[in-house]
Parts: C-alpha cells; structure tokens; sequence
C-alpha cells in the first residue's frame, strides 16, 4: 500500500542544530526543502520499495496512475509514449529528478516516463505544488523524485536477489541484484531485462495530415535492459558521501508514417556529498549528468537522431541560526546541450541560479520562504518566490496555507527548431494559491487540499508568416489557463486490512480568447483510486479499483475520451522466508478503454513471478 505524508520521510520534530546523527540518519530525503529538514507544509506521496513489490507494480505508470494529483496519458501499451500531468498542468510542467540528478529531453521539455525501470527504483516521492523558488524551471505543477536501490539501511554485509515473471502479451522479466553494508559503507548494483510482444498500439487506421496510413493492425513489441549502482560511506561523524547510476537501453515499436520504432537510451549518473562544518553549519555538494538519445527509423531505414545532455551541480549551505530556526542559501548551476540530425541554430544554454530559505517553528506555527533568482543564457533573469504557514492543533489536526509562483522555460523545439522555432519567446509563467487540512491519528491518517493555479504566456502553435514564408506556424506565448482542484486522501489500518484511498477532483480551463472556458487536453476532471491489502501468515493479497472520469483530446474539445473502470487483482505466498511466488490479474473485467485518443490499452493481463532472496 502507498504511504502517504503530508511530510516527507525524515520526520524530525524541530529545526534541532545539524548534529552528527544527521549525516548518518538514512534514507535521508529533503525533496520538499532541499535541506536536512522536511515541511510541514507541502503535500507528497511516497512509494517505496515494498509498495512496488506488495502491489506488484510492472512500470513508473502503474506506480503513479491514481495518485492524488496525477493525470496519466499513454499511446498503446508499455513502453509507449506516455504523459504525466500533475494538478492539471502540463506533462512539461512536472520536474522530474533520479536521485537529485534532473533528467527529460531538452529538445520537447519532458521526461521518458517508459523507459524509466521499476526494478531499478527504491522508492518514488510525489511533491505537488510549485517548487520553483528552490529548483527553478519546470516545477509548475510539482517535482517526481526517482530514489535508486540503496542499501544504506541494510544490516547484511551480502545480500543476493533474483526474480524472473513472465505474462500475457508474451511479457517476461528477469532481474537480479546485490546488496549490502558493512561498517560505515553500503553498496547495490541490480541488472533487469524485460520484453513484451505487445499488441496493437492503434485502434483503427489513422491517416497523417497529407493521407498516409499511420497504423496497421500489428503487434507493437518492447525491450529493456537496464541497470543501476549506488555506493555510499560515511567518513566518522563530519562527512558522507554517495554515488549512482543508472542506465536504460533498447527499442520500441510502435504505429506511424514517418518512424514507427525508437533505439533509446536513458542515462543519470552523479554524486552528492554531507559536510558538517560547524555544530550550526551544513554543506550539501551535488552534481550529475543526465542523458537522453534516441535513434530513429521507419521499416528499418534510419530517419533521424535526437540526443540531448543535462549537466548540473549545486551547492547549499544550511546555518541553524536557534533551534528550529533554519536558513539555506544555495547556487545552482546547469547547462543542457543538443547533438540532432537536424540544424538548430543553438545547440548549447546554460543557467546560473541563486536562492534563499527560511524555515521557522514557534509555539504552534511553522513558517517556510524562499526567493530565487535564474540567469538563463536565453532568456535573461526570472525570480521566483514562495510563501507557506501552518498551524498544528491538538489531536493531531493541522491546517496549512501558502502561495508560491513558478515558470518554464521553452525549450530547444520551442526556440530554435528548424521547422518553426521561435527566439523571442518568454517563459511560461504560474501563480498557485493552497489551503489544506490534514490528521495524523494511530490508526488513520488523513489529508484533504484545495488550489487554485493560474498560468500565463503558455507556449502554442500559432501562425507566423513571413515574407519568405507566408504559411508559417511557429510556438507563441498566446495562451492563459486557470486550474481549480481539490484532492482528498484517507489511508489506515482496518480489522487487519491496510486501505488507501485517492481522489481528485479537477477543473483544467483554458482562458485564452481561442478556447476560453475549454478542458485542458488529456486530463480527466476526476480520478479516484482505492487500495486494499491483507496480510495472512506467509500470505498476502490485495485489490486495487481505479476509475477515471472523461477527458477530452484536444484544445477544442471536439475529441472525447470516454471514462473508464479497472479492477486489479494480486497474491502471493513465501517460501522458508527465501522464496515468494506473486500472481496478479490486471483489468480484471476486460475493459476497453483509452487515455490518449485512438490508442489502445492493455485488456485483461496475468504475470507470475518469483522472488528469491536467499540468506547467506
């Protein structure tokens, strides 16, 4: 079952002074504050390691579909192009980072949600809300941070594990991995290889605009290998530091006129190291390099090459200037660059970045500021600012306020593609409004959010003729939104059943004089998820029940996606606490349905696996 903080996972009762425990305490996840402490204030979810395993979960997109706050669109099955909106905004809006490293594609301005490797992931943190003020662009909507294996928590010096499954659709995995900690120093390194025959990814035919078939009634195959490696030590009490990597590679089919399969490779790799310099004084030294290439063809003829880079690295001071009171100051720096077989007249920008936070605690009231300022190589400075306060009452019941702004810079396609960039553009620009209620009782937890988000200068297609060139389209800041939603969680414990419950309420418009009043494309105005899981003995099983509502597939709402239900079945059973055997039945009821217009989705599936973690 997800686990659902209103705070992160380090939960430390006050701003005490960075002690020594502090660089050892693990895992240590500061998303919401990038400091060594966590807000009260900002609304997350976490999956970890044992929710991926107990709900069986196969992709990021099953992880997160249900989430409160999450939107999900996907074109034909696993390992397809799929689309992540959180809180209505776009899937561009949502950074996304692996293990601090900010990763996606230079070239469109989002991530590669299908090539991302569950088997390689220990646990995965949802951040809703703008973040801007501490990590600059993107962050509109919220931030996804992927966690790679770590074993810092192991108590085995060696610790071996094995799986191989195998499913509907001609679907196998096999994954191996080890582990362990000895002493002051932890280490993982996991492999997976995983395939699928896939089905047909398109409904029907579809013609592109000048009349060619785009699909055809075949199977649309995917294959994976992946890897990732963490290593850590603590040096005594003053300094810890780590490193990772991880890596995917393979190839996708799917239906089109111009390409129709993509040789891809994901790579992040980086390190990160804790110095404790004084009793009231913290550093945090991080840097990495994320990289995503693909290779292009149509029937096996090579068609086109787009590789893009992202280098970056951070440095934050943290000073305690009276126990819980905390002030950060931090520079960041990254450069992202381009390598196509088209021409674009820039293949390189950088951003330099500076930023300040307060986080205070009196009596009963938590405070949290933050400013910050980018100096973008294009498109000059932009500063952001966010603003939350919170109020704990008795019983467990506190109540939360904030306002923060945010933007997002346009991207390499936006700027300078050859087939309609546009120089002068600005960066989008956002403004959200929340309040929340939330309890945290013995046996439930519960948390109800509203938020009001306005968006300007978005970035569309928009006709730019020129004298050479009369037709011409290129991307334009034209249009405004407006996004009003309200999400409600409710998780504990039951007569021994752990229940979980998600739903999102969401009204996505466009305020733009074109398609005034119209839904945003590809997010359903209300999702609901529930989770249920028993523990018997050496036995387990759980169901989950996903609805989403209608959405519509383009700005002019004249293509509706119907809603849809799912229900999902799981079990499993251990062996001599070495071996667990797992069995799951997706879409239970067979249901036929779609996220992204046209494009088919899994019907009733079964995957059988075992686990084996011997004990040596």
């Amino acid at each position: 079952m997800q686990k659902i903080f209103i705070v992160t996972p380090l939960l430390l009762s006050s701003f005490s002074a960075i002690s020594d425990e502090a660089l050892t305490l693990a895992p240590v996840t500061v998303t919401a504050t990038r400091s060594p402490t966590d807000s009260k204030l900002v609304s997350s979810t976490l999956i970890s390691r044992t929710d991926i395993e107990r709900r069986q979960l196969k992709s990021v997109e099953e992880a997160l579909r249900g989430v409160a706050g999450i939107n999900i669109a996907n074109s034909g099955g696993l390992g397809k192009q799929t689309s992540v909106f959180m809180r209505g905004t776009a899937s561009k809006h949502v950074l996304v980072l692996i293990d601090g490293v900010r990763i996606g594609s230079a070239t469109l301005g989002t991530s590669p949600w299908q090539h991302l490797p569950i088997s390689e992931i220990e646990s995965i943190e949802v951040i809703r809300g703008p973040k801007s003020s501490l990590y600059g662009a993107d962050a509109i909507g919220g931030i996804i941070h992927i966690h790679t294996r770590n074993a810092q928590t192991e108590t085995t010096a060696f610790k071996p594990t094995f799986s191989v499954g195998g499913g509907t659709y001609g679907h196998t995995k096999v994954q191996g991995g080890l582990s362990g900690k000895h002493n002051n120093t932890w280490y993982n390194l996991n492999i997976s290889h995983e395939q699928t025959e896939g089905f047909n990814s398109y409904a029907n035919n579809k013609l592109d605009f000048m009349g060619n078939v785009e699909s055809e009634p075949d199977l649309d195959g995917y294959e994976n290998h992946s890897g990732s490696v963490r290593v850590g030590h603590a040096f005594d009490e003053w300094l810890t530091v780590q490193g990772y990597l991880m890596y995917s590679t393979g190839d996708t089919e799917y239906d089109g006129s111009f390409q129709n399969q993509t040789d891809y490779t994901e790579l992040s790799y980086g390190g990160e190291a804790s110095i404790k310099a004084a009793d009231f004084w913290r550093i945090d030294l991080s840097g990495g390099e994320s990289r995503d290439e693909s290779n292009n063809f149509h029937d096996d003829i090579y068609s086109s090459t787009f590789d893009t880079q992202r280098v970056s690295f951070a440095a934050i001071n943290h000073f305690t200037l009276h126990p819980k009171h905390l002030l950060s100051l931090g520079y960041d720096f990254q450069n992202d660059s381009i390598d196509t077989s088209d021409t674009y007249t820039e293949t390189s920008r950088n951003n330099h970045a500076v930023f300040i936070q307060y986080q205070g605690e009196w009596r009963n009231n938590t405070i949290n500021l933050a400013f910050r300022e980018d100096f973008n190589q294009q498109f000059g400075a932009n500063e952001t600012w966010n603003a939350g306060w919170g109020y704990q009452f008795d019983a467990g019941i506190s109540v939360s306020a904030s306002y923060g702004t945010a933007f997002k810079a346009p991207t390499f396609n936006d700027l300078y593609s050859p087939f309609g960039g546009n120089t002068a553009l600005s960066p989008e620009q956002s403004e959200t409004y929340e309040v929340g209620i939330k309890g945290e009782h013995q046996q439930w937890h519960w948390a109800l959010n509203g938020y009001l988000t306005y968006i300007d200068n978005l970035i569309a297609w928009a006709p730019a003729p020129t004298d050479n060139d009369p037709f011409r389209w290129a991307p334009s800041n034209i249009n405004q939104a407006r996004i009003m939603g309200l999400e409600a969680i409710v998780g504990g414990q039951v007569y021994g059943f752990d229940l979980l419950a998600n739903y999102s309420a969401l009204k996505p418009q466009s305020m733009d004089s074109t398609n005034f009043g119209k839904v945003l494309p590809r997010r359903a105005q209300q999702v609901f998820r529930l989770d249920i899981d028993r523990k018997l003995g050496d036995a387990s099983m759980g169901t989950s029940i996903n609805y989403e509502g209608r959405r519509f597939d383009d700005a002019f709402n004249s293509t509706r996606v119907a809603g849809f239900a799912t229900w999902d079945l799981r079990a499993e059973y251990q062996f001599f606490e070495q071996l667990t055997a797992q069995a799951s039945v997706k879409n239970v009821l067979n249901n036929h349905y779609q996220t992204a217009a046209g494009y088919n989705s899994a019907g009733t599936t079964f995957f059988f696996n075992l686990r084996y973690t011997p004990k040596i």
